[in-house]
């Protein structure tokens, strides 16, 4: 048996995203699997090292998953040579000293969204890393989605016919930490600590866009903050100075027009937190997080506008659900799985930096929108 053994540096793993997704659901699981087979009798093996600033919720996080290395020193991590990969989950405004830090020191890099608070630093990442023939990626999770997995697959079955329009509703109540603990982190409510919902959620939709249905050509975005205190973590309340609701429109090559809808201050009466409706001449889907219900041009019920009486059509009876034709596994679990294979075998990996930067980019432009109260068009990135 031939094992890789590559040393990652896991920084920022004690926030949310960093505990749940990145450690415990995917490089712990990807090593209590036994690593990533890549071939007969040859497997890649993840050696983490835990950075962060607090020393006791990297013991705990050790204790929790086995993993052995942990420090507070980014620095030291840096220098070693069995660190291959660097990975970043902090907030984003640290994101970019680190990356570069670890740029310098030779590290491939995998990054979490948004890879920067502006494009042009979210380029000058990407160019660094190219320049140094660094292997560099960004987290993009939601195209490994089980519910977005069985949209893609019904675009090449052909299933919609032309695809004319798609409908994104996200969100959910994040209690404002007063007499219900918040579920979000507070800085997610200051736009001074790159906070905001259309800088976090406008990157997904752009990947998602681009890579399922169409290029984002334009946008038209209306940002708003429904609630504008808070309390944060030490129970202190706090003035939201962040957009906590977003409502855009995106109009994509071929014609297609999609509209989403982010809020943290909706409640939820639909499939999933998330849903996206596409609407073709053949045929419709309704997908969720992990399931997709369908319904064909011949299906299609005729209604007829009369509010003087109760709705006759079932209009939920008239859809299919998609079955289960794949496996899925962990959406972060799997790009890692992919991102670990391009570092050692060289295998395709589209999702690169400059994909993050137009994230970046999206949701700067969306901004711009709520800010001129106009449709902003989508250049290319050079």
């Amino acid at each position: 048996m031939k094992i890789h053994t590559i040393g990652i540096i896991m920084n920022g793993v004690t926030g949310r995203m960093g505990t749940n997704q990145h450690l415990l659901r995917s490089i712990a699981e990807i090593i209590k699997q036994g690593g990533v087979k890549i071939g007969p009798g040859e497997t890649i093996m993840p050696d983490p090292i835990l950075i962060g600033r607090d020393e006791n919720k990297l013991k705990k996080l050790c204790e929790l998953t086995g993993i052995t290395k942990m420090s507070t020193d980014l620095d030291s991590a840096l220098k070693n040579p069995e660190n291959i990969i660097y990975f970043d989950a902090q907030t984003t405004g640290r994101r970019a000293e680190a990356v570069r830090k670890a740029v310098k020191a030779g590290k491939h890099i995998y990054c979490e969204k948004p890879i920067a608070v502006s494009t042009q630093v979210a380029m000058e990442l990407y160019d660094l890393c190219s320049k140094a023939g660094l292997k560099n990626g960004v987290v993009q999770d939601k195209l490994w989605l089980p519910g977005i997995v069985k949209l893609k697959r019904l675009i090449q079955q052909g299933f919609f016919g032309k695809i004319l329009s798609v409908r994104g509703e996200f969100g959910y109540w994040v209690f404002e930490g007063d007499t219900i603990a918040a579920q979000r982190p507070s800085w997610n409510y200051r736009k001074e600590d790159d906070g905001g919902i259309i800088s976090d959620m406008l990157c997904h939709w752009r990947y998602v866009l681009d890579n399922v249905f169409g290029k984002v050509k334009a946008v038209s975005c209306l940002g708003a903050t429904h609630i504008d205190k808070r309390v944060d973590e030490n129970g202190k309340t706090y003035k939201s100075t962040a957009d906590d609701s977003a409502y855009a429109t995106f109009e994509l090559e071929g014609g297609i027009i999609a509209q989403f809808n982010s809020s943290w201050t909706v409640r939820v009466r639909r499939d999933d937190l998330l849903t996206l409706q596409v609407d073709g001449t053949k045929g419709s889907a309704v997908a969720g997080l992990r399931e997709c219900y369908i319904q064909h041009y011949g299906n299609t019920p005729k209604p007829v506008w009369n509010p003087d009486i109760a709705q006759p059509i079932d209009f939920f009876a008239g859809w299919s659900k998609v079955p289960e034709q794949e496996v899925y596994d962990n959406a972060f679990k799997s790009q890692w799985e992919l991102f670990l294979k391009h570092v050692v075998k060289d295998e395709p990996f589209p999702w690169d930096l400059r994909e993050g930067a137009k994230g970046v980019q999206l949701s700067e432009k969306g901004l711009e929108s709520w800010a001129k109260r106009c449709w902003v068009e989508i250049p290319e990135l050079k």
